[in-house]
């Protein structure tokens, strides 16, 4: 049996209707989503180890899907959040873990590369020079790619936290199977928006706080074509 909970689509994910939906929806409600979107990140951002970051997505995103329904939302709706904050947790602390792991090579390599570079350089000192951006390189894109990786097959993995009823490895294997099915138009998606959000930093970062709420509308038009609604009559399996 087809569990509904965990079930997605394979539909082209078009960035730049993504954003122009984003837009329309925000129409009428930009100001209060705005503070929503930026109280919730002030707040994750004040607490160590992600501890809230997770609370802080499940509640922006549940006034992003109220919102979409054509209703109206409240400012408490981001403190809805910690009706999920257990698995929003969980699943926060499973993504550090993997960070973790996967930084730790990374500063052996780069440490080791410049310690190799340091006793060479006794002969020659430009080897020194050489091997240090050899190492810093290569450290730099390990770590782009592992974090492009992540973004990429956990796009969906609040949303569905949210929306889904999903605890936090279900929600987390869905968000990973249905970002590879759609994985051009989620990859278009995150460097479409990763380009408006540097574009916008470049203005002494301000404008950053101001397309946030249209970067994270994006993203919920996209989970609603990958995952349509469900009626509230179906079973929750991933409970």
């Amino acid at each position: 049996m087809t569990d509904p909970q965990t079930t997605f689509q394979r539909v082209p994910i078009r960035p730049m209707d993504c954003l122009s939906e984003s837009w329309n929806l925000l129409s009428g409600q930009y100001w209060i989503f705005l503070a929503i979107t930026l109280v919730g990140m002030l707040i994750q951002s004040f607490v160590p180890m992600n501890i809230l970051t997770g609370p802080m997505l499940c509640g922006i995103f549940i006034a992003w899907f109220t919102l979409m329904r054509g209703e109206a939302i409240t400012f408490e709706m981001l403190f809805k959040g910690f009706d999920f904050f257990a698995q929003s947790l969980i699943a926060s602390m499973i993504l550090l873990a993997v960070v973790f792991v996967i930084m730790i090579p990374c500063y052996v390599i780069l440490f080791a590369g410049i310690a190799l570079g340091a006793a060479a350089a006794q002969d020659a000192p430009e080897v020194m020079g050489l091997a240090a951006l050899l190492s810093t390189s290569l450290f730099l894109l390990v770590i782009l790619t592992v974090m492009t990786v992540i973004m990429t097959l956990c796009l969906f993995l609040y949303p569905l936290i949210v929306d889904r009823k999903l605890k936090a490895i279900p929600a987390l294997k869905t968000s990973a199977a249905a970002a590879w099915a759609n994985l051009g138009g989620v990859l278009g998606l995150l460097a479409l928006t990763s380009l408006i959000a540097t574009i916008a930093s470049l203005f002494c970062f301000i404008p950053v706080f101001f397309v946030t709420p249209w970067i994270f509308g994006a993203v919920g038009v996209a989970y609603r074509r990958v995952f349509p609604e469900i009626s509230a009559e179906a079973p929750v399996l991933g409970d």
